[in-house]
């Protein structure tokens, strides 16, 4: 009986390939779209992904996402690392200025200035020189998504030369030399990283005075971090988060106060209406055709249930295949905008959740066919 629905299923072309591209679109629509704000997402804490080696952040009270940069004063550091469990704290400075190209133009960076003696905070890889290239005078590493876009020069029409070691540029009007090119992750605003020492980056921002960002520290081993981060919270008045926590933050932040969301969420959700009423409207419509066959098993004696299983198997069997299809060319297409300026994330927990949701498309659109099978009356076919 089983094997006889799916040959019912294929037997109707017209029909099954309807079904198949309808559910195709819905399953590419939504696994694309929420790739897409999933990889948006990313690029909003980006940064607290690459600097793996702290898992404390700890921040002025007020502060509310990875970007909301408010000074603390420099003796807060030496406060956080007195808190019992911590095992070492490091400056952090996090902060905008203007890059001044060799062909006069200026570029907007992100300048990060991390702890000379331990270096944590920096660039996670390097493609280019060392880390310990930042002891250098004046020397500075460039991320090479930006060395090699926003940063470049040119000297003549129509070519490009990347930033590269040796070459300088002007931060606030001093000039830093490039020793390192490293690869982090982009960030929100597709802006180019500048990674340098602390007391450097204190030189480029001259004239203010509250210029610590962070303070970035780790746990003691045996240490719960949470109570760690309790503690800091009670002795020094600051705000304390592990590294998921202000992930967490920095998402909702951007989800209340952006439209990125409910603009992405619209999309997502016209694709599943677009695939529960195209899918629907066409099984219906096929098991309408069909009536006639599911009249003779009844008529035979077979059980409700079997024939409600016939159904759900068919249900199962287009949910699979566009499934298959359409999470096959999200895939490609992450595969081709993949050195681009595009977000795109895919991960495993979104795959299962699109092949959840379509087959949760095709369920729904199975419960009316399973409806009008169940109700159906066996002597319709003596009638024909």
């Amino acid at each position: 009986m089983l094997l006889f629905a799916i040959k019912m299923l294929i037997g109707d072309k017209t029909k099954y390939i309807g079904i198949i591209l309808g559910l195709t679109l819905a399953s590419f629509i939504i696994s694309w779209q929420a790739a897409i704000l999933v990889g948006i997402m990313n690029r909003t804490y980006g940064f607290i992904s690459d600097t793996s080696q702290a898992s404390i952040w700890v921040t002025c009270p007020s502060f509310q996402f990875i970007d909301d940069i408010q000074p603390l004063n420099d003796n807060d550091l030496y406060r956080v690392a007195g808190v019992e469990g911590v095992l070492w704290a490091a400056p952090l400075l996090k902060g905008t200025l203007p890059a001044r190209l060799h062909n006069g133009t200026y570029q907007s960076c992100i300048l990060i200035g991390i702890d000379k003696a331990t270096f944590i905070g920096g660039p996670p890889k390097m493609i280019e020189g060392t880390i310990e290239d930042l002891r250098a005078n004046d020397a500075i590493i460039v991320d090479y998504v930006g060395a090699t876009t926003k940063l470049s020069f040119s000297p003549k029409e129509g070519s490009s030369i990347p930033l590269g070691i040796g070459d300088s540029i002007e931060l606030n009007d001093k000039r830093a030399y490039v020793t390192g090119i490293c690869q982090n992750s982009r960030n929100f605003r597709s802006q180019p990283t500048i990674y340098t020492t602390y007391d450097r980056a204190t030189s480029f921002f001259s004239g203010q005075k509250k210029l610590l960002s962070l303070v970035l520290a780790k746990e003691k081993a045996g240490y719960d971090i949470h109570h760690v981060c309790a503690r800091i919270r009670d002795q020094t008045g600051l705000a304390a988060y592990t590294s998921n926590q202000l992930k967490n933050l920095t998402i909702l932040y951007y989800m209340r106060n952006t439209g990125i969301f409910i603009n992405f969420g619209i999309a997502i959700i016209l694709g599943f209406i677009i695939g529960t009423a195209t899918a629907g409207q066409t099984l219906y419509n096929f098991t309408i055709d069909n009536l006639p066959y599911f009249a003779v098993f009844k008529a035979m004696g077979t059980r409700n249930s079997v024939l409600i299983k016939m159904v759900l198997l068919q249900a199962l069997l287009i949910s699979t295949v566009s499934w298959g299809i359409g999470i096959g060319l999200s895939s490609l297409f992450g595969y081709l905008i993949r050195k681009t300026e595009l977000s795109f994330s895919l991960p495993l927990w979104l795959y299962t959740l699109s092949g959840i949701s379509i087959l949760f498309i095709s369920l729904s659109a199975s419960f009316f066919c399973i409806k009008k099978v169940v109700h159906l009356d066996p002597a319709i076919v003596f009638k024909s």
